[in-house]
């Protein structure tokens, strides 16, 4: 198995052998999933500390919800909701925090609160200071991909071959926050998995992980609760998309993936661990 580290402030992660599962704490009220449950500062925390109990490793929290269709928020508004939680968090436990953003501003406030990831679903295309940020703040960074914004993704997204078309995005990217002096051990890349991409574009990324994988570097996936679930199950029922998530967190463990954005931590552990079992096993 290739060794797989990935350098976060001044932690390791050694991703050759074990997953790692990073926590969705979205504190917005229009997430497409949770928006609202986690909008009240205690109540926010509280989870946070809760998902880290159950497993996770990483708290991914975000401020400005990126559903299809959604609105932008102000900076302002966007600190008044993530600062605090992250302060909070930071004073309770050693856990990881990710900021999930595309203001260079935002990411900043947040390290000095106690983040070491910055999550920015651009992959640093929105703010022409987020790479240079990472690089002189000495954090992590994933750097995903979108096609258009949240208010056009979904508007007929198109490709010739979007594995081949991600994947060289990555390259494009890596490069990019080279020649910003971003330490290559730091960065992990990000499909993006619904956002600028139909059902087949979902389904083909997820088919060909293995294509995605550049430079060594680990892969996060997010398929949690997204809508495509539903299709393919053919249900509309949510905790349908739970166990697809878990389903798809152990089968893409296996087949290159390390990091899995998720609401559900306790089952997709569970699953996590289940898969790592029978591959110690062979």
């Amino acid at each position: 198995m290739v060794q797989r580290l990935w350098k976060i402030g001044d932690r390791v992660l050694d991703l050759s052998h074990h997953g790692v599962i990073m926590g969705v704490l979205n504190v917005t009220p229009d997430s497409f999933s949770d928006g609202g449950e986690h909008v009240d500062p205690q109540r926010a925390v509280e989870h946070a500390l809760a998902m880290a109990e159950a497993g996770a490793q990483i708290i991914d929290v975000g401020g400005e919800s990126t559903r299809p269709r959604a609105e932008p928020v102000s900076l302002e508004e966007e600190l008044r909701r993530v600062i605090p939680i992250i302060q909070a968090i930071k004073e309770r436990s050693d856990v990881t925090i990710s900021i999930d953003t595309s203001k260079s501003q935002v990411a900043d406030a947040a390290i000095n609160a106690g983040a070491t990831i910055v999550n920015d679903v651009t992959g640093g295309r929105g703010d022409q200071e987020m790479l240079p940020l990472v690089s002189r703040r000495g954090v992590g960074v994933v750097v995903m991909h979108m096609q258009g914004t949240p208010q056009t993704m979904q508007v007929n997204p198109h490709y010739d071959d979007v594995a081949g078309e991600v994947a060289n995005f990555f390259r494009q990217q890596y490069t990019c926050a080279l020649e910003c002096d971003v330490d290559p051990m730091a960065m992990a890349f990000d499909p993006g998995i619904g956002f600028g991409k139909t059902l087949a574009h979902n389904l083909e990324l997820l088919a060909n992980v293995q294509r995605l994988c550049v430079h060594d570097r680990p892969l996060v996936i997010g398929v949690s609760r997204k809508s495509f679930l539903s299709k393919v199950t053919r249900t509309s029922d949510m905790a349908s998309r739970v166990s697809a998530t878990a389903a798809l967190t152990a089968l893409l463990w296996t087949r290159g993936a390390q990091v899995f954005r998720v609401h559900d931590v306790t089952e997709n552990v569970a699953a996590l661990r289940a898969a790592e079992a029978m591959v110690e096993a062979e």
